[in-house]
């Protein structure tokens, strides 16, 4: 009884990580290329790279809390396998973007201390 229970609560949950994951990505792509189009437009330079990656950031977590989720419904060493590998492929791909972010120049995250931009 209560298997079945989280089994369609799972099965209602994980799709809604997944199409907020997947939400998240093209409200971002959208965004970041106005932003492109509209540096273009007025020469004036924007922050269009960082604003992506950090898109991109948020919505593999939500992919990351999909996977999670579906660890609870695995039945053999297969599909064991297979999520292992998707969620290591997913923290690779978080980690690179977060990496990337580390080494783009963000305005808002520098701070002024005594004159001194660190």
């Amino acid at each position: 009884m209560l298997e079945t229970f989280v089994g369609q609560i799972l099965a209602v949950l994980i799709p809604i990580c997944e199409l907020m994951g997947i939400f998240v990505v093209a409200v971002s792509a959208l965004a970041a290329f106005g932003r492109y189009v509209r540096g273009l437009v007025t020469h004036r330079g924007g922050d269009v790279k960082f604003e992506l990656a950090n898109g991109l950031a948020v919505s593999l977590e939500f992919k990351m809390a999909a996977e999670i989720l579906k660890t609870v419904q695995i039945r053999n060493l297969d599909e064991l396998t297979v999520l292992g590998a998707v969620i290591i492929l997913r923290a690779l791909l978080s980690f690179l973007i977060h990496f990337e972010m580390k080494q783009i120049d963000h305005p808002q995250s520098t701070k002024i201390n005594g004159g001194i931009t660190q």
